[in-house]
């Protein structure tokens, strides 16, 4: 199979280059090149290595780029008018956004802590919140469903954003999703009646939801803080290393596997569902992870459950923490992997140093809280030299 980013493009409507000017010229008729191992996140489309923060900035549009044109579809901006209204009595965010002729409108409940005065951070939840919110963190519920529904593979084009943008939009699910948080955003920073600090919100959700909580991280630069939990194949899990898991005899979701699931991703991330064409694929998911950096970004994942790809998550996160490393802020990213439990459900064993930690740090204002954690009871060791032919660049 030969693939450009030409032919997609042709297949997924017009692309929105997130390349900036003063950025290298980015080639989109490029030959996509066969590539097992994991992508060079420190590398220009062009060859140019990365060895500043400008390069890094240039590199970080690409990456943008590239996981809107192979496997999440684009990602519109901020519609022509977004009206907001808060309401005392229910402690509800009303938002309408207007395109053209299209009107769509949806509510955020926000539940505040029963103590103190506010402006108050905040943590956005995908369909509520799966993790303790420790005290003086609000939480504003995101019902992600309605704005793109996940039911199966034929919920493609069902919810209000494909009400505003049409059914045909390229949008996969979780850049819809991902979309919502930016309006949320927006809407947080219009609406000072809400009392809610829009510098200190951070974003969440478990398994497919977890997915679209990384997303939205990476996309959205107004999050100061992410925590995907058991996000597995799609989320902190990373292609190349879950297909390796599968051919290697553990059964864990490959790409192969979740193009026909669900419509978490574009319909052009389906040319590379067939097997032995994912090493095509010219990002991987650590490079979603180092999208998030400086943030804060907190990983939540389960060893119990091998479709999930633990191994495949704890590669694809080291992978992604040298982007933290090269930024000088190794401990604004933590990673905390323990079995034991139910999916989706929230051991102790996890809140002590990690999650409050996080949240101490990135939502509370507590600068001296210890974010250093990297943890995991993955049995088979992960070599990142093994899998990568690139080390990462001194940007700060």
């Amino acid at each position: 199979m030969k693939l450009t980013a030409a032919s997609l493009i042709l297949a997924a409507g017009a692309i929105k280059p997130a390349i900036a000017a003063s950025c290298p010229a980015f080639n989109y008729a490029a030959p996509l090149i066969k590539n097992p191992l994991l992508p060079n996140p420190y590398q220009l489309q062009d060859g140019t290595p990365v060895t500043t923060l400008a390069d890094w900035n240039c590199r970080r549009d690409e990456l943008l780029d590239l996981f809107q044109q192979y496997e999440l579809g684009d990602l519109p901006p901020k519609p022509h008018r977004l009206g907001t209204r808060f309401y005392d009595a229910s402690n509800t965010l009303a938002l309408t956004a207007y395109e053209g002729d299209k009107t769509i409108a949806w509510n955020v409940s926000i539940q505040y802590p029963k103590t103190g005065t506010g402006p108050f951070p905040a943590i956005i939840a995908y369909g509520g919140p799966s993790i303790p919110i420790p005290d003086g963190v609000a939480v504003l519920i995101f019902n992600n469903d309605a704005m793109a529904q996940q039911n199966s593979a034929s919920s493609r084009g069902i919810g209000k954003f494909y009400d505003l943008y049409g059914k045909n939009a390229t949008a996969s699910a979780m850049m819809a999703w991902s979309w919502g948080v930016s309006r949320i955003m927006d809407a947080l920073e219009d609406t000072p009646r809400a009392n809610i600090d829009p510098t200190r919100v951070g974003v969440t959700g478990c398994s497919r939801n977890g997915k679209g909580a990384l997303v939205a991280g990476a996309f959205e630069p107004r999050i100061a803080l992410t925590i995907p939990q058991e996000s597995g194949s799609g989320g902190s899990a990373c292609w190349r290393l879950s297909d390796w898991m599968y051919a290697n005899g553990t059964v864990t979701q490959t790409a192969s596997e979740i193009t026909g699931e669900n419509v978490w991703f574009s319909q052009e991330f389906a040319e590379f569902s067939p097997n032995g064409t994912i090493p095509l694929l010219p990002v991987d998911h650590h490079e979603l992870a180092a999208l998030v950096a400086p943030r804060g970004l907190l990983v939540i994942d389960n060893t119990a459950y091998d479709w999930l790809g633990p191994w495949s998550d704890y590669g694809c996160m080291t992978a992604g923490h040298t982007a933290y490393k090269a930024l000088g802020v190794p401990d604004h990213m933590g990673y905390s992997q323990i079995g034991g439990h139910l999916h989706c459900s929230f051991p102790t064993a996890q809140q002590g140093p990690e999650l409050t930690a996080f949240f101490q740090r990135f939502l509370l204002n507590n600068a001296s809280a210890s974010t250093t954690v990297w943890k995991t009871d993955v049995v088979a060791p992960f070599v990142l030299s093994q899998w990568a032919d690139w080390t990462w660049p001194t940007l700060a």
